[in-house]
């Protein structure tokens, strides 16, 4: 399920971090880091700012982290995507149980609303000034988008835990679900191995005869690439109970297409990207999870996530 994806230049320069419950030093190459500043090993529960990666340093992102004691060098990391109310910490503590049953490495980037504001910065990825009306104007270049942070993140948290992981999984939940699937979308040669976009309240389409960002239309993603994003591993998550067409979701003539509540939408997307993928004669490898006695909750979408698809 690969799209187009414009070069990715990652710039590892003047790499400054600060790190909270840590107590082990370790210095990492002098080409990576800013050597006057070592870094420290993360390990256990803790924070760090992360302002490493040169077209976003000035926009620090606060990154939520734990790392189970028993962790080896492959263990996996999951990176996860927060909710519209920017809650990463919360999501963290929420999720330590599952991270710690698997032995799984938990990284959660906090997107807040003064550095990615609103749903263009986040929900959009910051692909767009103003995402609802895209133009050549007002396309982001693409260091700038917030979907850019995730793969120079990714490379730090090796160093920094000495691990040696190829690739990662992605847990998005509500409006990180609508981040994770369109990660997919714009970043389809990232290293992720596995993604679940959980509880999204409206989808992107593969569609190019629909705008962006209700479609693929007028935006950087490529009609020609949607072959390989329908290869990849992502999985639609909903709860069966989240159909309340009155729980703040987007509304307007065009997203109410998908349906007029989150259980809905997520048929619709699932569905209509495989009509799309039989249409174009492309493999489709994603698949659809609805959760019995599930609303729209994050520990459990999380515990089929976790339990289920992040096993290995």
């Amino acid at each position: 399920m690969k799209i187009f994806s414009f070069p990715i230049v990652l710039v590892f320069s003047m790499l400054v971090l600060t790190l909270n419950s840590c107590d082990n030093n370790e210095t990492f190459p002098e080409e990576i880091i800013n050597t006057s500043n070592p870094i420290i090993t993360i390990k256990g529960t803790g924070s760090f700012v992360f302002d490493s990666f040169v077209p976003l340093a000035d926009k620090p992102t606060n990154v939520y982290y734990h790392i189970p004691a028993g962790v080896t060098d492959n263990s996996r990391i999951v990176v996860i995507f927060h909710g519209a109310a920017r809650d990463a910490l919360e999501s963290r503590d929420a999720l330590i149980a599952h991270a710690d049953r698997n032995q799984q490495i938990l990284i959660v980037p906090e997107f807040s609303n003064q550095n990615f504001p609103g749903g263009d910065g986040y929900n959009l990825g910051n692909v767009f000034d103003d995402g609802d009306n895209p133009s050549s104007a007002s396309l982001n270049s693409e260091g700038e988008w917030a979907f850019s942070l995730i793969e120079p993140l990714f490379d730090y948290v090796k160093l920094a835990t000495a691990n040696v992981s190829p690739s990662y999984h992605v847990f998005g939940f509500s409006a990180g679900g609508q981040f994770a699937h369109r990660f997919v979308f714009f970043k389809p040669n990232a290293r992720f191995n596995k993604v679940v976009a959980a509880s999204s309240g409206w989808y992107t389409m593969p569609d190019d005869q629909v705008d962006f960002p209700y479609g693929i239309e007028e935006s950087p993603i490529l009609a020609s690439s949607l072959t390989s994003i329908f290869s990849k591993q992502l999985t639609v998550l909903v709860g069966q109970a989240d159909n309340d067409p009155n729980s703040g979701i987007r509304s307007n003539a065009i997203v109410d297409v998908q349906g007029n509540n989150r259980l809905a939408r997520a048929n619709y997307f699932y569905n209509q990207s495989n009509s799309i993928a039989s249409s174009i004669g492309a493999s489709y490898n994603w698949q659809f999870v609805s959760l019995p006695n599930v609303n729209h909750d994050l520990v459990g979408a999380a515990d089929f996530a976790f339990n289920t698809i992040f096993i290995n």
